[in-house]
């Protein structure tokens, strides 16, 4: 089990009342089920403490426009305090109403950077934010190899854009050469002519950031046409889901950067990926565990505070925790505001399974490099 390290008297029963927004259905459902799986487990753990969660749902689908509804609705209804959204363009559309009304948000997995830098008092972020997906990924491709060039394909989202930018920011800071950089439409049938085009500039390394049925596309017609670089490189997101390492004539070898792997060495981290695994009959993504964490630090400290928004603002401020997201602490840096500063990791499809293979210090396996030859 998870240890709180900075409420004191959580133990003591307690009645609490939270919102929680998520694409429970539309095209991001599949990272939703997740994210709403994990907020289950946190609800079921809570209990045993004595807290009891009254917990209001509400579905934006992904569309940040029902979202905002969503919250306004949500804070109207005297919640202490809101976990999600999922998606990034949902969250920052959300943030501000967090901060209009004066309700605790906690986010659990939105990458856009912009989220947390907007001087915000009232929004906090569990995950990394876009910037570290990118840099983890290729710190690791560089220790593996002696890449030159990179290309990068990407959803035009907010969180395809800010993911890329930033990876592209860090690509000419270690030395890497930007060879192209094609941005598309999420949802579209054929990348195969993008694909080909990437093909001839003959990049060492590619790099996408896509959701679930664009990252099985994206590397499906990369097969196709006969893309090889010495490394597939995944933003996160689709390419960490169960659905894709599935499909495994072509997602094994595939590396992605994760906010949280099965095999990582932190508190409570294996027992919460077993307890998953029995209940609901599938594996965790990273979006399971960020939301788990974000729902059982927002109860603790919403009931440590007597359900008082400005007390609970004030405990999410000033707390520390350590957990199945290692160290949490919701701090103001490089012009971020409420942002956990979180170690993430890479890991590597190896015959339908993720591994983790960096940082060093984490990794359990050793990464197979370069990618192999297409079959």
């Amino acid at each position: 089990m998870t240890l709180c390290l900075a409420i004191p008297g959580v133990s003591r029963a307690a009645d609490v009342k939270l919102g929680f927004i998520n694409s429970i259905t539309g095209p991001e459902a599949p990272i939703g089920e997740n994210i709403t799986n994990g907020v289950t487990l946190a609800i079921e753990d809570l209990e045993k403490k004595g807290i009891h969660v009254e917990l209001l749902k509400e579905d934006d689908t992904g569309k940040p426009q029902i979202s905002m509804s969503a919250m306004e609705e949500l804070a109207g209804k005297g919640v202490a305090g809101v976990v999600g959204p999922y998606t990034s363009a949902c969250a920052n559309a959300v943030a501000k109403l967090a901060e209009k009304y004066k309700v605790p948000e906690v986010i659990p997995a939105a990458a856009k950077e912009d989220i947390t830098r907007q001087g915000y008092t009232w929004v906090y972020r569990m995950n990394a934010p876009a910037d570290k997906y990118a840099s983890v990924i290729m710190d690791a491709a560089m220790a593996l190899g002696k890449p030159k060039t990179i290309a990068f394909i990407y959803e035009n989202t907010d969180f395809g854009t800010s993911t890329t930018d930033s990876a592209k920011e860090y690509a000419q800071k270690i030395g890497l050469k930007v060879v192209d950089s094609e941005p598309y439409s999420k949802g579209s049938p054929d990348y195969r002519s993008t694909l080909t085009k990437i093909k001839g500039d003959k990049p060492d390394l590619v790099f996408m950031v896509s959701y679930v049925a664009d990252a099985i596309l994206l590397m499906r017609q990369a097969r196709e046409v006969g893309l090889q670089p010495q490394a597939f490189l995944g933003g996160g997101a689709g390419f960490t889901t169960t659905e894709f390492a599935a499909e495994a004539n072509i997602s094994n070898y595939v590396m992605t950067s994760t906010q949280w792997t099965k095999d990582v060495k932190w508190p409570g981290a294996k027992d919460f990926f077993d307890r998953y695994m029995a209940k609901f009959g599938k594996e965790p993504t990273y979006h399971a565990a960020c939301a788990y964490e974000s729902m059982r630090i927002l109860a603790e400290t919403a009931a440590a505070a007597g359900g008082d928004r400005e007390k609970t603002r004030a405990g999410l401020k000033s707390g520390k925790w350590d957990g199945i997201m290692g160290n949490v602490q919701f701090a103001d840096y490089d012009g971020f505001t409420n942002q956990n500063n979180h170690q993430m990791l890479v890991q590597q499809i190896q015959h339908a399974d993720y591994m983790t293979v960096y940082p060093m210090e984490f990794a359990t396996k050793k990464a197979v490099y370069p990618f192999p030859r297409w079959k």
